[in-house]
């Protein structure tokens, strides 16, 4: 019920707002205002990887990991392997 009562109100937002963001685009000052808000996502999203890549890469173990499991991303490992392998990895380090 937790999970349903956090990702329920997201999926219906998005139901919802989509028909209306796809309205909304076609005027131009909400079209530029929608470009911003984009902008200013994705700039909030490229901060907090920052900050939590500052606080989680304090050793060179845990950069050999991160650079590790950027490199199974690349080649096309799906990443809930590699979450699963994070998993695994801490647990044998401990």
């Amino acid at each position: 019920m937790a999970t349903v009562g956090i990702f329920l109100p997201a999926f219906l937002f998005v139901g919802v707002g989509g028909a209306l963001v796809l309205w909304l685009r076609r005027t131009p000052r909400a079209h530029a205002s929608l470009d911003g808000v984009n902008a200013g996502s994705v700039a909030l999203m490229a901060v907090v990887t920052w900050q939590l890549g500052r606080g989680a890469l304090t050793t060179p173990l845990r950069w050999l990991v991160a650079l590790a499991s950027l490199a199974l991303l690349r080649a096309g490992v799906n990443s809930a392997w590699l979450v699963a392998g994070g998993a695994v990895t801490g647990l044998l380090l401990r």
